[in-house]
């Protein structure tokens, strides 16, 4: 398990599948759980639909801890330019709300202030 990281994208072998999501025996014989919730970019209501026992699936190492070994079929695909490229958007799209909300909020504060040009 120690040659595990997190970030890591490998292949595996769904070995049991529960209501909760997979269990997935990795290359160096250890395994991991795959939540539902990690299966697909959609809503999973039965994990069967996507996963069927001894197949292959790419996975990623999402997390480590006491032993246990999280993964994720979903995000075993992104690539950092795809993770760069939603970051970017989600800025983007910040921004522009951001803006519009600034914009407002002197639009309410020129009103409360008589409008321009209205000094006596």
């Amino acid at each position: 398990m120690a040659s595990l990281q997190v970030g890591q994208v490998l292949t595996g072998e769904v070995t049991g599948i529960t209501n909760f999501g997979a269990f997935v025996k990795l290359p160096n014989k250890s395994t991991g759980l795959v939540h539902i919730s990690e299966v697909a970019d959609s809503y999973v209501r039965d994990i069967n639909d996507y996963l069927q026992l001894n197949e292959e699936v790419k996975v990623k190492v999402i997390s480590i801890s006491n032993g246990k070994i999280g993964l994720s079929i979903r995000r075993a695909g992104e690539t950092q330019k795809d993770i760069q490229k939603a970051f970017e958007e989600k800025l983007s799209k910040f921004i522009k709300e951001s803006e519009e909300r600034q914009s407002d909020l002197r639009k309410k504060v020129e009103t409360k202030r008589g409008g321009r040009g209205s000094r006596r």
